[in-house]
């Protein structure tokens, strides 16, 4: 094989980042299971009438096609670009066998046809968290999803992470109460206020949502106010709006705000610019923010659906979140996120001479019937060189088989510490069993 051409948007990581990455996993997967969510996987390609029926992706969908076409029923699917519309299906196929409500947590690869820039990847990892309802689904599980988040987030070994929360009624109602008559269209361009300064923003009210100067000033008041408590309301308050459904949001939002109080290592504030452009978002929204690296724009969000899907009988709503596992990986990688081993053996087991190989097989294989991560050196070489092997690789003791009747001994090799042992009862300390991830900012978390 001549030498390959890298492909860009299809990060791969080398072995002790990827050890951190799966340690993320594992962490995301032990929160959620702690929550009583049950983990899904769904099938890589849906039909394209489904991934269309968003139209602002339709340009990023991969089309599923044999090299060799033949018509014969691989036409018509694509490979699914987020985990939302794959487990919407799977609700709708399965609402007979399922209880509701219905949690369900997701981590796999997604693909989405755009131009890679950082943060952004044709192939990357997702990591979904959904609650879903037949029919019907109390609000108090849009607390329940945003603590559960909260919560996984703050176990991370990253930065510290600032979760943003908004509730659209929030916004709608408030629109209501200045006599605007689309508040959808508002919502779409306070969505930009991150990226359009806010000269250029009022422009946008007015002809994008027909909104005035006066009116407009008094949008953006509203976008300009956060707080980590319920102080948000009396800011709210002040701006002289009075609606029904504003009161509704500003309460429901208060709920999240106070559910997620106790949650240390994270950040969670109210920040009324949080909009969510996509329409079929009804109430609580999500996004995140990343200490350090606001330059990646959200790594989590989502929020409140009322219509995930339908039946045409029976209505599912559903509450739920979305991290960019690989969003937040490759760039935190960059900066030297990683595991301190590119192995997950524990122990290096010397090889004496090729003709004692079997020995040192035994040793290892008593080893593992204890749990420890363990390989046999590759080459008979000196036990200099045996031990630079280990060295390069991470592995922190080498276990040493002993001749004529001597004891087995193990070298910590860090610390040169060298004592006799029975394989077959010593294992390392806990803490060396398996890779520890580090990051160089992970103490911006605490």
């Amino acid at each position: 094989m001549s030498k390959p051409t890298p492909l860009s948007g299809f990060p791969e990581l080398l072995p002790a980042q990827r050890f951190a990455e799966l340690a993320m996993i594992e962490t995301l997967a032990r929160t959620f299971e702690l929550h009583g969510f049950v983990n899904l996987e769904t099938r890589a390609v849906e039909p394209l009438d489904q991934l269309l029926s968003k139209g602002e992706t339709s340009k990023e969908v991969y089309v599923l096609k044999r090299l060799q076409d033949e018509g014969d029923g691989d036409a018509g699917m694509g490979l699914h670009f987020d985990l939302t519309v794959p487990f919407a299906r799977y609700v709708l196929e399965n609402a007979g066998k399922l209880e509701f409500p219905f949690r369900r947590y997701q981590i796999q690869k997604v693909w989405r046809g755009e131009r890679p820039q950082q943060g952004r990847f044709r192939e990357f990892t997702q990591a979904d968290i959904d609650v879903v309802g037949q029919g019907e689904l109390p609000f108090h599980h849009d607390v329940e999803v945003a603590r559960v988040m909260a919560e996984a987030l703050a176990r991370l070994p990253i930065p510290r992470a600032t979760l943003q929360v908004n509730n659209r009624k929030v916004l709608e109602g408030f629109y209501l109460a200045l006599g605007l008559a689309d508040p959808e269209a508002v919502m779409r361009v306070v969505d930009k206020l991150d990226k359009v300064p806010a000269e250029k923003l009022v422009e946008m009210l007015h002809e994008e949502a027909g909104v005035g100067a006066e009116d407009a000033a008094k949008v953006l008041a509203l976008a300009e106010i956060s707080a980590p408590d319920r102080s948000f309301i009396d800011h709210v308050r002040a701006l002289g709006a009075d609606h029904p459904l504003l009161d509704e949001g500003l309460d429901e939002l208060g709920s999240v705000i106070d559910g997620c109080a106790e949650v240390e290592g994270v950040d969670v504030v109210v920040d009324l610019r949080i909009a969510r452009g996509l329409d079929y978002y009804t109430g609580t929204v999500f996004e995140t923010r990343l200490t350090g690296y606001e330059r990646l724009g959200s790594i989590c969000s989502g929020g409140r659906y009322d219509r995930l899907a339908s039946d045409g009988r029976t209505t599912y709503p559903g509450v739920g979140i979305s991290l960019g596992l690989s969003r937040l990986v490759v760039p935190l990688v960059a900066d030297g996120f990683g595991a301190d081993r590119s192995v997950p053996s524990a122990v290096l087991v010397a090889l004496v001479a090729e003709d004692s190989r079997g020995a040192s097989d035994a040793i290892a294989n008593a080893l593992r019937a204890n749990d420890v991560p363990c390989e046999v050196a590759a080459t008979a070489q000196k036990f200099g060189k045996q031990i630079r092997y280990a060295e390069r690789r991470g592995i922190p003791y080498v276990l040493f088989p002993g001749t004529d009747g001597a004891a087995h001994q193990v070298k910590d090799i860090r610390s040169g510490d060298q004592v006799d042992v029975d394989p077959a009862t010593w294992t390392p300390p806990s803490a060396d069993l398996t890779p520890t991830v580090s990051h160089s900012t992970e103490e911006s978390n605490k």
